[in-house]
């Protein structure tokens, strides 16, 4: 099975410092994504207000379990802390063909 994207679009809660939001990431990805099943990479873009992550899967059903976990963590919920909720747009993508 080719692997998947978990993709996120979201804004930032207004007056946000960015190098604590990076700091909560770095620390979600350190201590929670980075330990998960079939967890590739995690990337961070932005454009001005909008931010998107990409996390990168070995399987759809990784990608799914992440995106859906069953218990609270504390590491998401302070990484979600800074993000304005209502903005976030999330999908899963299969990689269909990958050019690099």
């Amino acid at each position: 099975m080719p692997n998947a994207i978990y993709y996120v679009s979201y804004k930032l809660k207004k007056g946000v410092s960015v190098p604590e939001f990076l700091e909560a990431s770095k620390a979600l990805n350190d201590g929670y994504m980075s330990k998960e099943r079939g967890y590739i990479s995690w990337k961070q873009l932005n454009n001005g207000d909008e931010w998107v992550d990409l996390a990168t899967f070995e399987t759809l059903e990784d990608a799914k379990r992440v995106s859906n976990p069953t218990e609270p963590n504390e590491l998401a919920q302070k990484f979600y802390s800074f993000i304005n909720l209502p903005s976030c747009k999330a999908r899963i993508y299969s990689i269909e063909r990958s050019y690099e």
